[in-house]
């Protein structure tokens, strides 16, 4: 990666949520769900422990499918979707939309298919 640990960053398009990571990703996936389609957005995984900068409401509206598992977070200035947060205590991974990381970064990584609309494995 070109990218060194200290630069792994993902913005909004207005610069009003900003995350860090602890590492570079080494994968992004792509979900064809319903949601996940209509974004239009590529995910990243990361523990909470590596992320800072991670709003858990503050500069963001929040939207849960059916009221679901996860809250999809979006910039409540610009609109860009930036994540998604369990809503269970005990679940810790969360997703980032890739697509607000760095080009250069996000061209390096591998793109896994996944079937968010059927099976819900991967494809590839």
């Amino acid at each position: 990666m070109t990218e060194s640990i200290r630069d792994v960053q993902a913005s909004c398009h207005c610069g009003a949520v900003v995350m860090h990571f602890s590492r570079p990703p080494t994968e992004v996936i792509d979900c064809n769900c319903s949601l996940c389609r209509r974004y239009g957005v590529l995910w990243v995984y990361y523990e909470a422990s590596e992320i800072t900068g991670l709003s858990v409401g503050e500069g963001t509206d929040t939207y849960a499918w059916n009221g679901r598992h996860v809250d999809f977070h979006r910039c409540s200035t610009c609109g860009c979707v930036t994540h998604w947060a369990p809503r269970a205590s005990g679940r810790t991974r969360h997703g980032i939309n890739a697509r607000l990381l760095a080009p250069e970064l996000l061209a390096q990584l591998r793109v896994r298919h996944k079937d968010g609309a059927g099976s819900g494995k991967y494809l590839d």
